[in-house]
């Protein structure tokens, strides 16, 4: 759990008194329709103290949420950011409204004047959007003195905020705390002059972090959902205004069409770089409200190639890994893919493990825990020590790639795209190849890898690399982890392991060559979740003995779905 420092408290302390609010009535002049949409369940849970956030659970029944001790930073960064709200009202009734009320005040008391870890530029744009945004139930029958102190803790947080939204982060930290502001510039009587400022800052944020084809520099298909989601609140509060937010709209409808492209036949998003499949419904509100229809289909989508055929979706990692301080939680997952069927995903990577702490999160970024061709024992790039990048620790990611390269054709039977990456070229001199081949009925997926050195100088640091290896040539593995949804086993005498789909599908996979094929324990990291689910692996495992080596394998769907299940993919 992370604590304040004295030093920190003093800080924020001198910024909240530097930054004053304006003096005089203090009111809302307009009242924005709450956006985020809540979880009813996960309100209720809440309501009967049951804390369920990072991925951690904390029962506190009967109790105030700021009288428990967090179980980890990121626990304690979801209790202060208030994204709760929407849950807790959405569950609806007078203990709902109470309880929230009493927990904001509480906050107020405890943490208002710059005490406490909340006191973070994204966090408290976080936390000011919902307390705007649900004030009319959380003023209604609230005391006059209550009421003082909540409008107090408002416009304390908008100071704060137009003075401090730039020490977040480029990206998703600083669109959350510029949206923050732009709210209170909007609705906080006395603070007009506050919403210009933060449209500008906000367009500039959007003009600089969301790239021509429409990704961040993440790489985080969830996180791109989250900056689409602000986005649009921002667009439709001004809109309301009467104001004409062109450019936001632009950046809108930059992002949109990629968030189709890196969504899944299931309606989920592709697990890359830190990022999950999306809180249910979210995405579809996203593409909605959006009203864009069109989908990236210029051939990489923020650096992912996705191809589609029949039922059958395929979401590949064709580009090389964020770097700095924008690879925080990227994954060395290059050339690693996911497969959906129908509402069924297939092969997915093991997904981000930050929720479950710290060594998790670590293993999760490994290209052992993605579905690619792993050197045993290596990475295609490595996590680097910790450092500090504002108010945050990150690893970044080190060493990467140098060279990532995709090309795609089509023809009236299949889609491919062959690439390659130079990841383990400064520690092995090879290049790992990589060929798919998806048939245009869905029904069929074709691969071919490669390891090979392709210079001389590539050949001598190979055998270097494997010098004390001799003769058993350098170990490597291409691992394809199952959904834990699917259940596979071992058939046709050891050639080939048959997945079963909750669907009724049926698909088998073979290698193309005699080698040793296994199934093999995994795990499949689920934001919300309160531990690892327990997962399989299928894995194919060769050693390198001279200056190359080529496998292939196949994929295939062998019986149809007893039951179509519904898609939706391209239905918003």
């Amino acid at each position: 759990m992370s604590t304040q420092s004295f030093r920190d408290r003093i800080r924020t302390g001198w910024r909240l008194t530097r930054a004053r609010a304006p003096k005089g009535t203090r009111s809302l002049v307009w009242q924005p329709e709450p956006r985020g949409t809540g979880s009813v369940r996960r309100g209720q849970q809440i309501l009967s103290g049951l804390w369920h956030l990072a991925g951690q659970l904390v029962e506190a029944p009967g109790r105030s949420p700021w009288d428990v001790t967090p179980p980890s930073t990121p626990f304690e960064m979801q209790l202060h950011g208030m994204g709760w709200l929407d849950d807790m009202l959405a569950a609806g009734g007078r203990g709902a409204r109470d309880s929230a009320q009493a927990w904001v005040l509480d906050w107020g008391r405890r943490f208002g004047r710059g005490r406490g870890p909340g006191w973070d530029a994204a966090l408290t744009g976080r936390r000011l959007l919902r307390q705007i945004s649900h004030a009319p139930t959380l003023l209604a029958g609230m005391a006059t003195r209550d009421q003082k102190l909540y409008f107090d803790l408002l416009y304390r947080q908008a100071a704060y905020l137009r003075d401090e939204w730039d020490e977040a982060p480029a990206g998703l930290a600083r669109i959350e705390a510029l949206t923050g502001l732009l709210y209170a510039g909007l609705t906080l009587e006395g603070m007009s002059d506050v919403a210009p400022a933060a449209t500008r800052a906000l367009t500039a944020a959007a003009r600089d972090d969301v790239g021509a084809d429409g990704g961040i520099a993440a790489r985080n298909p969830e996180a791109l959902l989250e900056v689409a989601m602000l986005l649009g609140w921002a667009i439709e509060a001004l809109a309301a205004q009467g104001r004409a937010p062109d450019d936001l709209l632009a950046a809108q409808g930059r992002i949109v069409p990629t968030l189709r492209a890196l969504r899944h036949a299931d309606g989920g998003l592709a697990r890359f770089h830190g990022g999950g499949r999306g809180r249910p419904g979210r995405l579809d509100r996203v593409l909605a409200n959006s009203g864009i229809r069109t989908r990236n289909d210029s051939g990489l989508a923020m650096g992912f190639a996705p191809m589609t055929h029949g039922r059958t979706t395929l979401i590949v990692d064709a580009g090389p890994p964020p770097t700095g301080a924008a690879s925080g939680s990227g994954h060395a997952s290059t050339l690693a893919f996911e497969m959906t069927s129908g509402n069924c995903p297939v092969i997915v990577n093991c997904g981000p493990g930050g929720a479950f702490g710290p060594d998790w999160h670590r293993a999760g970024r490994a290209t052992a825990s993605h579905s690619t061709l792993e050197i045993t024992g290596w990475s295609s790039a490595r996590v680097g020590p910790l450092l500090d990048v504002g108010k945050r620790q990150i690893a970044p990611l080190i060493q990467p790639p140098r060279k990532v390269q995709w090309q795609r054709s089509a023809s009236r039977r299949a889609s491919t795209v062959v690439l390659s990456h130079d990841g383990y070229g400064r520690t092995h001199g090879l290049t790992h190849l990589r060929r798919l081949v998806l048939s245009t009925d869905g029904r069929t997926l074709e691969g071919e890898e490669s390891l090979r050195a392709m210079t001389n100088a590539d050949k001598e640091q190979l055998d270097d690399a494997r010098a004390d290896l001799r003769p058993r040539g350098l170990p490597f593995a291409i691992r394809f982890h199952l959904h834990p949804d699917t259940e596979a086993e071992i058939d046709m005498g050891g050639r080939a392991v048959s997945l079963a789909l909750p669907s009724g599908e049926i698909w088998v996979f073979r290698p193309g060559q005699e080698m040793k094929l296994s199934l093999e324990p995994s795990v499949h990291l689920e934001p919300g979740r309160l531990k690892p689910r327990a997962a399989q692996q299928v894995v194919l495992s060769d050693a390198l003995v001279s200056y190359a080596a080529t496998i292939d394998w196949t994929l295939t769907r062998a019986q149809e779905a007893t039951e179509l299940p519904p898609t939706d993919a391209e239905g918003l």
